[in-house]
């Protein structure tokens, strides 16, 4: 399979899951896309978090996406991809949400704990 390819299923699927995961915990960009695109993409952290920008861009992220271009740390490929996290995001968003609201209080707090621990020993040890 081309790498393009690939890379742009990948970036598909890591918005789908933050889609999810944010339905159901309220969070997105900085917790989930950001280390997924160092740990599975191998982006710098500038870069991940430009391109996480991007797909947040209208209304949060447009002023620090024109910031991160004008330094030279993201590019029109980076935007492409942050677009293509924004579609995940889109859609797994309501599936987290549905999800999210079948379960208890308690379920969700444990499971956001869980996720959360392991991302940052994922990180820590990177």
């Amino acid at each position: 399979m081309d790498s393009i390819i690939l890379q742009n299923i990948i970036m598909l699927f890591i918005g789908l899951l933050a889609g999810v995961l944010s339905g159901m915990f309220g969070i997105g960009g900085g917790i989930i896309i950001v280390p997924a695109l160092v740990l599975i993409l191998g982006m710098t952290q500038q870069t991940a978090s430009a391109t996480s920008l991007v797909a947040l861009l209208l209304p949060v992220g447009i002023l620090g996406v024109l910031e991160y271009y004008r330094e030279g740390r993201i590019s029109m490929d980076n935007i492409w991809l942050g677009l293509l996290l924004a579609a995940g995001l889109f859609i797994g968003a309501y599936f987290g949400a549905k999800i999210a609201t079948h379960l208890s209080g308690t379920v969700l707090r444990r499971a956001f704990a869980v996720f959360t621990g392991i991302v940052a020993l994922r990180l820590w040890f990177k």
